[in-house]
C-alpha cells in the first residue's frame, strides 16, 4: 500500500521570523538559510495570488524533522494572532524530548517565556509541560524520568 514514507517538516506562519526562530534555538534547534518565496508556482501551491514570503527553517537537533517558519508580506491574514491554548482547533503544539527540562526552562524564562501550566510527573515516566512562545505557539517539553526503585 503506497502512503506517506517519513514526516519530513510542519510549516508554522509567523509574523516576526527572528523572535521565532530565536525561540526555537533557545530550545536547541538549529536555525538554517532564510529564503524569499514567490511566484506563480507558489501561488498554485498555497491557493493565494501574489504571495511574497520570507522562510526560514529551524531544524531539530536529532535530525528528526524541522520546521518551516514562514512570514507572509503579502498577502496577509488580517487576523490577529492568538494567544496559547491548549483547546484551540487546528495544530497545537509540538512537541520536543529534553535532557534536562529544569535547566531548559531557566533558559527560556530568563528570555522572557514561560509555562503555560504546570510542570507535571506522567507516571513516574515523563515530567510533561507545554512553555507558551511567541505568537500563541506552544511547545510540549517532556523529560524522561526514571521509575522510583
Amino acid at each position: 500500500m503506497s502512503g506517506v514514507r517519513r514526516f519530513d517538516h510542519v510549516g508554522v506562519v509567523v509574523d516576526d521570523l527572528d523572535l521565532v526562530a530565536g525561540f526555537f534555538v533557545d530550545l536547541g534547534f538549529e536555525r538554517g538559510d532564510p529564503m524569499r518565496v514567490e511566484g506563480g508556482w507558489v501561488d498554485r501551491i498555497v491557493g493565494l495570488d501574489g504571495v511574497r514570503a520570507d522562510m526560514v527553517p529551524v531544524n531539530a537537533p536529532d535530525g528528526g524533522g524541522w520546521l518551516e517558519l514562514t512570514r507572509f508580506h503579502r498577502p496577509v491574514d488580517p487576523a490577529p494572532a492568538q494567544g496559547p491554548q491548549a483547546n484551540r482547533l487546528g495544530f497545537r503544539h509540538v512537541a520536543c524530548v529534553v535532557d534536562d527540562l529544569d535547566g531548559v526552562l531557566e533558559r527560556l524564562r530568563d528570555k522572557g517565556w514561560g509555562t503555560v501550566g504546570d510542570v507535571v510527573d506522567h507516571e513516574n515516566a515523563f515530567r510533561l509541560c507545554y512553555v507558551g512562545g511567541p505568537e500563541g505557539l506552544i511547545v510540549e517539553l517532556a523529560e524522561r524520568v526514571e521509575a522510583a526503585a
